[in-house]
């Protein structure tokens, strides 16, 4: 039985021990913050025991060893394990708020005791310099992985994404279509974004203003108008350009947002009838961050 060996890494404070809590309840045995250096002697281990299902949590307070962290990586793969390497990010805004309601010290937070003289704008200063660092340190692991941005979802949300992230065949490209509301910003872990902003508002109908861009009579709205038709056109070209060379340089993931004002009608009915085309070509997941972030 050949491992599967999902790695975590990420920003501190981006939602790992969410993520790693979901694989456990998954099945897979899990181990939080192992040393870089004892990274391929575990996996060796696993193999040896036979296991099936590993998830390991790398973060940056193995800061001087995480540059070994790639080459091992690809170790991996020519052996024949089957690697998915998750990267968990938010916001510098968000992680600095996160840090400050729980009160913990950013691992690359300096240890100097806080006293009065240290007012909160000094504090707050050295809190996003500790995390654009963490940034740079953990650059060449992002590049690697699947992107999960963690900024606006709840942790339930979180836990959904890793699990049907983990559906999904680790030898083939896995597009992933997304809608959003540019007032909440751009998602952190798109690798393409449309603003489809400018296309009719069904907010402006009295009769689908609370509905979605999943129900039948905002879908016939957006169908009578041919700006979105036009959209929807151009974006299904460029991807059907675009997704064969991505395969062939073994991208594991894409993710595609589609962002309008409110992430509720517009972005919504695109990501809904581009998931079914490309579905039928491609493992396609879908997610709606406004409207997901509200479900029960």
């Amino acid at each position: 039985m050949t491992l599967e060996v999902v790695l975590i890494t990420g920003m501190s404070g981006s939602g790992k021990s969410v993520a790693l809590h979901a694989l456990e309840d998954a099945g897979y045995y899990c181990v939080d913050n192992l040393p870089p250096e004892l990274l391929q002697s575990f996996v060796a281990l696993e193999q040896q025991t036979g296991a099936e299902r590993v998830a390991i949590a790398i973060d940056v307070r193995s800061a001087t060893s995480l540059p070994l962290v790639p080459r091992q990586l690809r170790e991996f793969k020519n052996q024949g394990v089957k690697v998915r390497p998750l990267f968990l990010d938010a916001t510098t805004e968000t992680l600095v708020r996160r840090f400050s309601e729980t009160r913990r010290r950013h691992p690359l937070s300096g240890h100097r005791s806080e006293d009065a003289s240290h007012v909160a704008h000094d504090r707050r200063h050295a809190l996003v310099d500790a995390i654009e660092l963490e940034r740079e340190l953990l650059s060449d692991l992002r590049e690697q992985a699947h992107v999960l941005d963690t900024s606006v979802i709840r942790p339930s949300q979180l836990q959904a994404h890793v699990k049907s992230l983990l559906s999904a065949p680790i030898s083939q490209l896995t597009l992933v279509f997304e809608s959003f509301a540019f007032k909440r910003g751009i998602p952190v872990d798109a690798d393409y974004v449309f603003d489809v902003r400018m296309l009719p508002n069904p907010h402006y109908e009295p009769a689908l203003k609370d509905l979605t861009g999943r129900d039948e009579p905002v879908v016939k709205f957006l169908e009578q108008h041919a700006d979105v038709e036009r959209m929807y056109s151009h974006i299904e070209q460029f991807l059907n350009h675009w997704l064969e060379p991505l395969a062939r340089d073994h991208r594991s993931y894409v993710t595609v947002a589609i962002g309008c004002t409110g992430g509720q009608h517009r972005s919504v009915f695109l990501v809904e009838k581009l998931a079914r085309s490309f579905g039928e070509r491609w493992i396609t997941l879908k997610r709606h961050r406004e409207l997901d972030a509200v479900a029960p």
